[in-house]
């Protein structure tokens, strides 16, 4: 073997040397990952075993019924059931979890507690209802301790009023510090059952949009329909600015109605106006083409009539003219 030979097989050894024996150094850098040291120990199998899942408690089948008397039957229809959670939501109100509609409720609740609200109408009630996770769940019953109300009116002693013209406000029958009652329900059509707990409420009638009012307390008694007409002092008027008796109404003509006392009731500008006024004593005051036309006119109760303004019987005044 030449010396380029050997110096060869020297460089190559030494080689192999340096890399079956690293360097301390070298150690040094691996020391941090424990992992490499040995083999890492698995754990046991049931180490990672899930624990059994929460058991959810079944839903229990719940009835509810609602009657108008205690001793009465159960109401199968116009009901309208509400069930809340008796914890308050994000929004700080009981969250609804169930609702139904028309006569008995039946249901499906977790075991728990609810608030349960029974509406007939305007009549209505809230009780708690618990619901155990065991044993019969008992029928829940609701005295709603209501009755019915039926409202209507005539002008004078029978005269019939059409019902667009006549319209109900109902109050609670207590005034309150600032003097004014609690309203019920507003805009009540005639002949309309409306749905009340027990109790007196105070009833306002309106005949037209003008001075024609009257009320009343009435007296709502459970299981019963309360059936009221109420008596307007009042009578529908038409007027009528007219250049001859019994002739056509003058088109373009301003109105104004005045009481005795000089307030203005009404105005409107058509060649006539209808109007529903309380009795009593009023003017009429018609103006057309810068001339004015009046005339006084009594409003008798039950009594409709057409006024006429003539413009050939008085003596016309002119806008502005003293």
């Amino acid at each position: 073997m030449n010396a380029v030979s050997r110096k060869v097989s020297l460089s190559m050894a030494l080689l192999a040397a340096l890399a079956l024996a690293p360097s301390a150094h070298a150690q040094d850098a691996f020391q941090p990952f424990k992992q490499l040291e040995g083999t890492p120990k698995m754990p046991k199998l049931n180490a990672f075993t899930a624990p059994s899942a929460r058991k959810v408690p079944a839903l229990r089948d719940v009835t509810l019924e609602a009657k108008l008397t205690a001793d009465g039957t159960s109401l199968q229809t116009g009901l309208n059931w509400r069930v809340f959670s008796p914890s308050a939501g994000p929004d700080g109100k009981l969250q609804l979890v169930a609702s139904s509609e028309g006569g008995e409720a039946h249901l499906q609740l977790a075991p728990g507690d609810y608030f349960v609200n029974v509406a007939f109408g305007r009549a209505g009630i809230t009780k708690r209802l618990s619901v155990p996770e065991n044993g019969d769940v008992k029928k829940l019953s609701f005295v709603l301790d209501a009755g019915g109300l039926v409202l209507n009116a005539v002008a004078g002693t029978d005269q019939r009023i059409q019902a667009n013209k006549l319209k109900f406000s109902i109050y609670s029958a207590e005034v309150r510090e600032d003097g004014e009652r609690a309203l019920v329900m507003a805009n009540v059509k005639p002949n309309t059952i409306i749905r009340l707990n027990t109790g007196t409420y105070h009833i306002v009638s309106e005949y037209g949009d003008i001075n024609a009012s009257v009320r009343a307390d009435l007296q709502v008694e459970a299981g019963k329909l309360t059936e009221a007409t109420l008596q307007h002092k009042a009578a529908q008027i038409t007027l009528k600015l007219v250049s001859q008796h019994g002739g056509e109404a003058v088109a373009d003509t301003a109105w104004s109605v005045l009481t005795a006392g000089g307030d203005v009731v009404s105005e409107s500008v058509s060649a006539f106006t209808t109007m529903v006024l309380a009795e009593g004593e009023y003017t009429a005051v018609a103006r057309n083409k810068d001339k004015i036309y009046q005339r006084e006119f009594t409003v008798q109760s039950g009594k409709n009539a057409d006024i006429e303004v003539s413009m050939k019987e008085q003596q016309a005044s002119v806008v502005g003219q003293d």
